[in-house]
């Protein structure tokens, strides 16, 4: 009997010793000491530079598969089989990131893409990449950071993610299984080597350029909604056309929006970017009725990138879009549905586009970024974690580094968000909602824009990170009784780093916006 206890005890103290290393391995800082930190202040003007590329992500879809009962998740038990592709007798799936677990991809309809602008005032080389992925983690990005080679000049690079809910997983939180991750490695690895080829070229590519200023800060509106109390949005339009001084052609453009790319749900199982696709298409090829032009393009490269989606901003099935040309309305998550939205935002831009609000040929770059940690206060997020799906590591007990950017060039600012943010911390409307957990008057205050300088103020969200959402403390409600007659707890608060992340970042960026301002 004492031989058997001790059996067991010497295999349970085993256990623990593993257990310890592997959560000890998990929470690991993945890059101890690091910071991006940066204080530039532009000084003269001088004539500015702009490059872009774009480079293809997409992944390889071997594997096809046959959804036996139609709920868009692969599961032999249902009856589903696969059809093998590559003839290793093995199951090869691409998880897709949104939604839900095992929800396997069974083609591709269009193209992902990692797409650059470069900046460059002669002082500063300011790099922007953007990703049609559900979010990029800051460890993450750090390593694509280092793969950029010394001689690109690159000061400083984000890169944001669209968000697009119908790419590969690339957080962990998409396999198979809600324990079991869904990054494919392999995939990862391929997205930072394009990441540094799309810089590098977009380097080369550099010319002189005057960059247009357009706003369309109405016309969009209806095309997103709000699906939780209080209704703020981010819907305006805001646009930055790069065109070479010498010969007048496009050579990019940024189209900013704030909106899930997620109009087509979770029933979809073909790799596609969503609606910034035919946005992207539009912009540069024009925006076609059929086989008619209907409205030219601009050509160049252009960039889609979100704004403020924290709330949550979406094209929600109940909300109905039009075709721009028929009127026909789409309600179901379709791919005609996409693409009327696609579309009408393609000619909004275009048209604003047509009569810039500012044309700028000479600027300085002024730049403020800070490195900081967040506190992991949601429990399936420490989990997580503990667990390794989130391979990012930790830099003290529970939590996370992460990094915000303030940038002004000229009449342009840019605050950055390493996460969903909720509109009415970027643009005001924060709540004391009856009901809330923390009985607390807003704290984001003042709203972001009312700190930013600059006649025209861009939002990058999910940009350097993917933290989850931001939203407001004293709207924060994980306990009955719920807030604005609800039943139960809104999503928000279940994929959120904690109750106090937004307000330790607006802090932050209130600071920060301070020294940039000073320094101007």
């Amino acid at each position: 009997m004492k031989t058997a206890l001790k059996v067991i005890g010497i295999l349970f103290l085993l256990i623990v010793i593993v257990l310890y290393l592997w959560f000890h391995f998990n929470l690991k800082d993945r890059n101890p000491g690091y910071k991006a930190d940066l204080n530039i202040s532009a000084g003269e003007k001088s004539a500015l530079q702009a490059g872009f590329s774009a480079m293809a992500i997409t992944p390889e879809v071997t594997d096809r598969w046959t959804d036996a009962n139609g709920d868009a998740k692969y599961d032999p038990g249902d009856g589903d089989t696969f059809s093998d592709g590559n003839g290793n007798g093995a199951f090869d799936p691409v998880w897709i990131a949104g939604f839900g677990n095992a929800r396997a991809a069974n083609g591709v309809h269009d193209d992902l893409w990692a797409r650059a602008a470069v900046i460059d005032d002669g002082r500063t080389r300011l790099a922007i990449v953007v990703l049609d992925a559900i979010g990029f983690m800051n460890n993450q990005v750090i390593d694509a950071r280092g793969r950029i080679p010394r001689d690109a000049g690159i000061t400083y690079m984000i890169v944001a993610s669209t968000h697009v809910h119908e790419g590969p997983d690339l957080l962990g939180l998409w396999g198979k299984s809600p324990l079991k991750s869904g990054i494919d490695k392999e995939y990862l690895n391929y997205v930072k080597s394009q990441i540094s080829k799309v810089v590098v070229e977009a380097v080369n590519n550099l010319r002189p350029a005057v960059l247009e200023i357009s706003e369309d800060m109405t016309g969009a509106a209806h095309l997103v909604k709000d699906t939780r109390q209080p209704e703020v949005f981010d819907s305006g339009l805001r646009l930055i056309r790069a065109v070479d001084r010498e010969n007048g052609k496009t050579l990019g453009s940024v189209i900013s929006w704030g909106d899930h790319p997620e109009t087509l749900w979770g029933k979809n199982l073909l790799i596609t970017s969503d609606f910034p696709h035919y946005v992207r298409e539009g912009v540069e090829n024009g925006v076609f009725y059929g086989d008619s032009l209907v409205k030219p393009g601009i050509g160049g490269i252009a960039i889609y990138i979100n704004g403020a989606i924290g709330g949550l901003m979406t094209t929600h099935p109940s909300l109905a879009v039009k075709d721009p040309f028929t009127g026909a309305g789409f309600s179901e998550p379709t791919f005609e549905k996409a693409e009327a939205q696609g579309k009408q935002l393609a000619l909004l831009a275009l048209a604003a586009m047509e009569h810039p609000a500012e044309k700028l040929d000479s600027a300085g770059i002024s730049m403020v970024v800070r490195t900081l940690s967040v506190p992991v206060d949601n429990k399936m997020f420490k989990l997580a974690a503990l667990l390794g799906l989130f391979n990012r590591g930790t830099n003290g007990w529970m939590k996370m580094r992460t990094e915000l950017t303030v940038i002004r060039m000229g009449p342009v600012s840019i605050a950055t968000f390493p996460g969903e943010v909720y509109p009415e911390i970027v643009n005001g409307g924060i709540e004391k909602p009856e009901g809330s957990d923390f009985g607390i008057s807003p704290v984001e205050v003042p709203p972001v824009r009312d700190m930013m300088t600059g006649k025209y103020k861009f939002i990058f969200g999910l940009a350097n990170d993917e933290i989850g959402y931001i939203l407001p403390g004293s709207q924060w409600d994980e306990e009955a009784p719920y807030t604005y007659g609800r039943n139960d707890s809104p999503y928000g608060e279940e994929n959120s780093m904690g109750p106090e992340t937004a307000a330790i970042l607006h802090g932050n960026l209130k600071e920060m916006l301070e020294k940039l301002n000073r320094d101007l």
